[in-house]
């Protein structure tokens, strides 16, 4: 399970900014989970508060979006979602594709009470 990594790694982040802005409290923090990031978000949900718990983090809490997994087909210019028609394009069926999205776990937003 290496999203325990990657959840301590943007706490990691999180924190390093809030000290550098002088920010005092965080009330939420907002995460984009691609589909094809091979991060599961149930474990980040479910690792969070153990991670969190005795930290500045502790009452924060995490909201997590879902980046959809899309795809732009080499053959036919076809823009589809990976995940939903298996890598392949639904249009040619072609597997020749460019990745435009999903693949990152990135920390859009912190909020601030």
């Amino acid at each position: 399970m290496h999203e325990i990594g990657i959840v301590r790694s943007m706490c990691k982040t999180v924190l390093d900014y809030a000290k550098e802005n002088n920010v005092q409290k965080i009330s939420e923090i907002v995460c984009q989970v691609g589909e094809l990031s091979l991060v599961i978000p149930q474990y980040v949900e479910e690792i969070y508060p153990a991670v969190v718990k005795d930290t500045e983090l502790e009452d924060t809490k995490l909201i997590l979006e879902t980046v959809p997994g899309l795809a732009e087909c080499n053959e036919c210019d076809e823009i589809f979602n990976v995940i939903q028609y298996e890598g392949y394009c639904p249009n040619c069926g072609s597997f020749d594709k460019d990745v435009l999205s999903g693949e990152d776990f990135t920390i859009k937003e912190i909020h601030v009470p």
